[in-house]
């Protein structure tokens, strides 16, 4: 693992596995020796357009292997692959673009009219996916390619699904990657027998870092071009899916799918699911129409991947264990040193009082693209993560995510964190989604306020929402306010963006007493 690059592992696989199928895409397959080769191509290829060492070069497209075909282009010429969020706006991307000082970009047809109206598009280079890479590729040079990269090599720049002001690329290296070869055998169980179905965008580290997982065991990815649950369930039977990582909502989707009764779903083992918090009502549907093992999993981009992970053997809803159905679970034991810090004093902190999670490990980023300063404040000197996010840990080692620090929510005096009272009005069967937020209050400084979707053909008022949370909850705890919506916003990991929800409904209120 320590002298472990992208390519030296394609180079390894190949080896291997060289007419096995690496990656399949609607009915077409591409083995581990067609990578290697196309990778080695396209590397020749991208030298020749003045790629060299520490360069970027965007990717801009739905999931497919040109993705991977491009990083180990870039892993051979100690290159970077940016990926791109084709779900931004023109001008969103032309910042990235910018922040990145792009010049070539790799792009799927349906995609590259986001770049027409970039600020500096006449300087890009954009080499289309399919006919144009096809033939820029085959008419590369042959000859093998020395490998330029090596451990700490920054080998992606994924940016941050951050909620305000400027991008930040997160730089993981080839180093931070190599741990995705011991959770894809030691957590996900993985072999060279799994075929493994990615959802997520690989422009996020839940799409790009988790497709390595089954690749680097020598098994089976598949992709699919978008995330409907009927492509989804078509893919699971058509390639007999072993694995799968599913945010929340594409769980839920599924479930509801008028498709699901009539998909073979035998051949699932594990999903994999984290990005955003699961209801307890939706892992017992899931159990009981799935029927395979469940796996939660807690990271960020900034770790490169799951850090923290609840083991299947812990999903047991009607044991004397069924609260860990709550649990993000424990530390990875070979990935991750974890502690939970005081937010202010940030000194470490024991069983079950709230603080923020930091996170030492080898998956953790080196840094932030030209942010020195954000660096700084995330990253101490002796090598922790600041995440963020706020949890609490049982005297058994099990961590309970609470919420993002910043969404905390201080209410008479009291911190409230949204995500218990979101898990708990959830269960309410009138319930199809729900987020809570913090909103002005004259009276109590803040106060909470529930947005729900309904479930179809149900009804429930405001004040029953409100009751219901009482009985479960304190008081304090409580949302004072419920407005029902018929959308929440979210982002590519599945996260509902609450700083454009209290954007919209964040006004001050006239709300119930506590």
């Amino acid at each position: 693992m320590m002298s472990f690059t992208f390519a030296g592992m394609i180079s390894e696989l190949a080896g291997k596995y060289r007419e096995a199928p690496a990656f399949a895409l609607e009915g077409r397959s591409w083995s581990f020796g067609d990578l290697q080769t196309r990778g080695s191509r396209l590397a020749h290829v991208l030298r020749t357009l003045g790629v060299r060492r520490a360069d970027r070069v965007g990717f801009l497209g739905k999931n497919s292997p040109a993705f991977f075909e491009l990083t180990t282009a870039c892993s051979l010429l100690d290159a970077v692959v940016v990926g791109l969020n084709w779900r931004l706006s023109s001008d969103e991307l032309t910042v990235i673009i910018k922040d990145a000082n792009l010049r070539i970009i790799v792009a799927s047809p349906e995609q590259k009219s986001l770049l027409l109206d970039t600020g500096d598009s006449k300087s890009l280079r954009v080499i289309n996916i399919g006919a144009e890479l096809d033939e820029l590729i085959a008419s590369a040079a042959a000859m093998p390619v020395g490998c330029e990269s090596g451990p700490e090599s920054v080998l992606f720049q994924l940016y941050s699904s951050g909620t305000t002001g400027r991008p930040k690329g997160v730089l993981i290296t080839n180093a931070n990657l190599s741990f995705t070869q011991l959770s894809g055998r030691l957590l996900y169980e993985m072999d060279e027998n799994s075929v493994n179905l990615v959802a997520s965008p690989l422009f996020h580290i839940g799409g790009a870092g988790y497709a390595l997982t089954a690749l680097s065991q020598g098994g089976k990815t598949v992709f699919v071009h978008d995330s409907k649950p009927s492509t989804l369930l078509r893919a699971i039977q058509r390639h007999r899916v072993t694995h799968a990582f599913l945010v929340p909502t594409l769980i839920q989707d599924i479930l509801r799918a008028p498709e699901l009764a009539e998909t073979d779903l035998s051949s699932l083992q594990i999903i994999a699911y984290g990005g955003a918090p699961m209801s307890e009502r939706v892992l017992l549907d899931g159990f009981d129409k799935l029927r395979c093992k469940f796996l939660g999993v807690y990271g960020m981009t900034e770790t490169a991947g799951t850090v923290i992970s609840l083991a299947a053997a812990d999903h047991d809803p009607s044991g004397p264990r069924a609260r860990l159905l709550r649990s993000i679970g424990k530390p990875l034991p070979w990935a991750a040193e974890v502690q939970l810090r005081e937010p202010v004093s940030l000194e470490p902190i024991g069983a079950d009082r709230v603080g923020e999670i930091w996170v030492r490990s080898g998956q953790v980023t080196p840094g932030y693209w030209r942010q020195s300063e954000v660096t700084a404040q995330s990253l101490t000197a002796d090598g922790w993560l600041r995440t963020g996010d706020a949890a609490y840990r049982d005297k058994n080692g099990y961590y309970f995510l609470q919420d993002r620090l910043k969404d905390m929510v201080i209410t008479g005096g009291e911190n409230v964190y949204p995500a218990e009272i979101e898990n708990v009005i959830a269960n309410h069967p009138a319930v199809l989604e729900v987020a809570v937020i913090g909103v002005p209050s004259e009276r109590w400084g803040e106060t909470i306020k529930a947005l729900v979707i309904r479930s179809s053909n149900v009804t429930v008022s405001e004040q029953e929402l409100i009751d219901f949370a009482r009985a479960r909850i304190a008081h304090y705890k409580c949302p004072t306010i419920v407005e029902f919506v018929d959308s929440l916003p979210r982002n590519a990991s599945g996260k509902v963006l609450k700083h454009v929800l209290r954007a919209k409904y964040g006004g001050v209120q006239n709300v119930l007493s506590h």
